[in-house]
């Protein structure tokens, strides 16, 4: 190590600091300074997290070496730009048009919009996002339009046209926030860099081991010894950690909850111990000093394996020979059917329009901007402490308690300020490896995983398998459905049993199908563990689904518009479960959606050339709102001496505005008593303090936490209420022994049934929210590469919250959407371990004409009409791109994503004659023979 002296003026003061210029980047050194505010991503310089102004230009500080730095150079971070109490435009205008989500990546867009402020005043919003594009500013949840709103408006200001005043938020003269885009209340810290997430918590807790993992490289093997001896003597190991290091029974405890599993959940270990199941399987994990000192020594622990076959997608694992990959149950451990109406066999068969295909849904990963990063460590009362991203605190306690070997009453959960999830933090595996450390070494503990580590680790959205066959009568009107679907569930079974039922209901939504049969299987392999991700289930129901009903408009010769118009859910009708809705909106959503279809169609036709193919694609979809039967959701309200109301709760954050969604339901519950918004307080996601919420997930926060809190607000205000219709105070509620603290309990028993294991009917959920998808493209013949140039979302999800919030959960959405039919995948474990090389949509794959219109149906069962609405705008957005392909340029992608190779090899099929189409896949026997069996010999549950 080469030390040397450095002087520069950072933020416009001049600063001292030591560095090693051969080894250290720009972004080492300005966090060793304290300035958090610059966050680091992906470490190779593709997402723009990092960026700064060095000398007037915005470099990506995380590769800038400085070395390759002058003395006296001018470096400006975020922190530099404004403070909370001066906010530069920009900051503000992050603030109000929801250019803050997570937040991960503002500090860094900020400063990168700050450099082209300062030499173009005046900037078009092309010239904003080709901005954006050359300095590698990334995104994953905004869809990147409200970041340009945000800089155009900052621009107004800067240039005299718009007070900061004018560009604030302003209180409705009503008194009313709900419905309006209040700002989030954690936004100010995001904006001005002084928000620290795991990573800068972990670097600045004191005495902390840095922890280092060692993952096998393999897939599928028998792990025979560890060596820990070499890796032990090396500069700064405090401990090298095994499976045998473990207290408790190093398993996540997990059940498989679903009633035809035929495996009990119990399957992944914590720490490998003689098998290894995927390339996430973490062998060992070195506890050091320092990041660097665990990551030399991670390299020398040494293992022997006996590497064995790697089955690496479910076709193999259902193959008729396939071999049994876990011993602990059989490779197809839950098959779900689905039986509506009359025998579909004889209704196909009078039908005078068949269609059916086989499609695939691949292994999309999360691709968030922040890699996973976990702390724990053991407080003076003996509770095990663990700061984490989570989709569900209190699961990490449930799960792990038995495996780590802790008492869960002993355990406390931290929801760190999170650089986003989408899903995959649902799984408790990475606060399992921290827990683990942390009571091996009896020290505090802090990891934060390489962008490829993660990769490898974290969960992906399932891959999913179809076959389906659809008939419909000489009107169009759909008279059966049959379909199979398998996902992927990759190494374990995590979650398996939540996904099964997403088979069985989004496959034909929102249509009335009067008579279906289906089967939902979930399958092991050696890939990825299968997780959460928005829309969870949904949008491989869709692949199938939306393309179907696609191809049968296609076949019949009616416009795809007005095919499903004919066939979408109306007054009464019941879904492919046998459930009804409490509200019927997909005719009004089609309606409405019509005449941009129309348009599009026009433009289309207008602007289409032989050498660029334009064409459009429409797609509806459906999800619930609550996660499953009898869901459950506890907050409590607590008066305050100086007047002011705290609502606690575990509504999990992951960047989609849980701390707006808290202040806005307590303010209007609380109305009559006359509070401002800034006099409703929060206190958050630490299960020590506040109560269970349940999974930030199934779209069910806002509607049971708005519920919780009319109850509990009913509570608070009776107890407050005097004789003459006026509230006590606080000192007079304690004087006279009254409780200031209320428990606010919302539960969907009574309103809910599970599925019946035999026929699949049933009504697991409360609510649902609608929406349809247009998507215009334009295909290149030549290369067949697609371009999105736009995306309409016309949605239902209850009466609005807020509509910042929901607006920046459908541009995110359909982004994504965006990115699942074109590019994303988890497949080449060397190209798919960073944000390029893994397909991510940045600016220039996300058209700027992203737009959405809302229905507000009041849900009766919603706090003030409202229900849920995330996982609504990534159900099938990606469905509408590959329809609009096929609009285009007259080929089928059956099997996503549709990268321009696949699009060019249809194309030339096209040009000789033929079609490029999977033939129907096995799925380990015979559809019909299978329902026919399930008819004959029905489930009965054990007494």
């Amino acid at each position: 190590m080469a030390t040397k002296k450095m002087m520069l003026y950072i933020n416009g003061s001049e600063r001292m600091l030591v560095c090693d210029p051969e080894t250290d980047t720009l972004a080492d050194v300005i966090r060793r300074l304290g300035l958090t505010g610059t966050k680091v991503g992906c470490r190779v310089g593709q997402c723009g997290i990092c960026s700064v102004i060095l000398d007037g230009a915005v470099v990506r500080s995380c590769v800038k070496k400085m070395k390759n730095i002058k003395d006296g150079s001018k470096i400006t971070t975020i922190e530099g730009i404004g403070a909370p109490a001066n906010l530069h435009p920009l900051q503000l205008a992050w603030i109000i048009h929801g250019g803050v989500q997570c937040g991960f990546c503002s500090p860094g867009f900020i400063v990168s919009a700050k450099a082209l402020l300062d030499t173009n005043l005046n900037p078009t919003r092309q010239e904003v996002r080709e901005w954006f594009r050359k300095n590698h500013n990334a995104c994953r949840c905004t869809g990147y339009k409200p970041l340009v709103d945000a800089v155009m408006a900052a621009a107004k200001v800067m240039r005299g046209e718009m007070t900061m005043e004018d560009l604030n938020y302003k209180m409705p003269a009503d008194g009313r926030i709900y419905g309006t885009g209040y700002p989030r209340p954690a936004a100010l810290a995001k904006v001005t860099g002084t928000c620290d997430y795991g990573d800068d918590i972990g670097m600045k807790m004191p005495d902390a081991l840095h922890l280092a993992v060692v993952l096998p490289g393999v897939s599928h093997a028998r792990l025979l010894s560890i060596d820990t001896s070499e890796a032990e003597k090396m500069p700064g190991v405090e401990k090298v950690i095994t499976h045998k290091d473990v207290k408790g029974n190093n398993r996540i405890m997990w059940p498989c909850g679903h009633i035809l599993a035929k495996a009990d959940g119990f399957d992944r270990p914590i720490l490998a111990e003689d098998m290894i199941y995927h390339r996430g399987d973490v062998i060992a994990v070195v506890a050091a000093r320092t990041r660097a000192e665990a990551r030399a020594a991670a390299k020398k622990v040494k293992f022997e394996l006996e590497q064995l076959p790697g089955y690496l997608n479910i076709l193999e694992t259902m193959a008729a020979d396939a071999p049994q990959v876990n011993k602990e149950y059989p490779n197809i451990y839950i098959e779900a059917p689905l039986i509506k109406g009359q025998d579909t066999r004889k209704i196909i068969e009078k039908s005078p329009y068949v269609v059916e295909g086989s499609f695939y849904s691949q292994r999309q990963p999360h691709l968030v901007l922040e890699p996973d990063t976990d702390q724990a460590y053991v407080d003076a009362d003996g509770v095990l402490t663990i700061h984490c991203k989570s989709l569900f605190l209190h699961i990490n306690i449930f799960t792990l308690a038995p495996g780590i070997g802790h008492p869960g009453e002993k355990i406390r959960i931290i929801e760190n300020p999170t650089g986003a999830s989408f899903g995959y933090s649902l799984s408790p595996y990475m606060p399992g490896i921290v827990s683990v450390a942390t009571l091996a070494t009896g020290k505090p503990v802090t990891i934060t995983l390489s962008y490829e580590e993660h990769q490898h680790i974290t969960g992906k959205r399932a891959p999913s398998f179809s076959n389906a066959r659809l008939a419909c009568d000489e009107k169009g009107k759909i008279t059966a459905l049959e379909y199979e679907i398998a996902y992927d569930e990759g190494a374990y079974t995590e979650s398996a049993d939540v996904i099964a039922q997403k088979g069985l209901r989004f496959v034909g939504a929102p249509y009335k199908i009067p008579n279906a049969i289906g089967l939902c299987k979930t399958v092991i392999s050696n890939n990825a563990v299968s997780t959460a991700y928005k829309g969870f289930g949904s949008p491989q129901c869709y692949t199938c689904g939306e393309q179907i009903v696609d191809m049968m408009a296609e076949k019949i010769g009616m416009d795809p518009l007005e095919f499903r118009y004919i066939n979408v859910y109306r007054e009464g009708d019941e879904s492919i479960n046998g459930n009804k809705f409490s509200v019927y909106p997909m005719t009004k959503i089609l309606d409405k959606m019509r005449p941009y279809y129309r348009e599009a169609l026009e433009r289309a036709k207008r602007e289409s050339t032989p050498e660029k193919k334009r064409g459009v694609g429409i797609a509806c979809g459906e999800y619930n709102v609550t996660s499953a039967p009898n869901d459950h959701t506890e907050i409590v309200l607590g008066l305050n001496p100086d007047g002011t109301v705290t609502h606690y709760s575990c509504w999990q954050d992951q960047g989609q505005g849980a701390d707006a969604g808290a202040v806005v339901h307590t303010y209007e519950a609380l109305r009559p008593l006359g509070l401002r918004p800034d006099q409703i307080k929060l206190v958050m996601n630490d299960t020590a303090l506040a109560p269970m919420h349940g999974p930030s997930a199934g779209s069910r926060s806002h509607y049971m936490i708005g519920n919780a809190t009319i109850h509990a607000a009913e509570q608070l205000m009776n107890a407050m209420r005097k004789p003459d219709g006026t509230y006590r105070t606080y000192d007079e509620m304690v004087a006279e022994g009254i409780s200031t603290k209320y428990t606010g309990i919302f539960d969907t028993t009574g309103m809910t049934s599970d599925l019946d294991p035999n026929t699949g009917q049933g009504s697991p959920t409360a609510e649902y929210t609608f929406g349809a998808f247009l998507a215009e493209v334009e295909v290149e013949i030549t290369t067949g590469k697609t371009r999105v140039l736009g995306m309409k979302c016309i949605a239902d999800v209850g009466v609005i919250g807020n509509v910042v919030n929901v607006d920046g959960q459908a541009l995110g959405g359909m982004m994504q959407g965006i990115g699942m039919a074109l590019s994303e995948d988890y497949d080449d474990f060397k190209k798919h371990t960073n944000l390029a090389g893994s397909g991510f949509t940045f600016i220039d794959a996300t058209p700027d004409d992203l737009t959405t219109e809302y229905i507000e149906t009041p849900r009766p069962s919603g706090p003030h009409g409202s229900s849920g609405c995330a996982e609504l705008f990534q159900s099938s957005p990606h469905v509408a791109v590959i329809n609009a392909i096929n609009n285009a340029c007259g080929v089928r992608i059956y099997e996503l994503p549709a990268r321009p190779e696949k699009v060019k090899a249809a194309l030339e099929a096209k040009a000789r004659g033929e079609e490029i189409k999977p033939r129907k896949y096995y799925m380990g026997g015979d559809l019909h023979e299978k329902i026919d069996y399930i008819k004959a010999n029905p489930f009965t549950p054990k007494n």
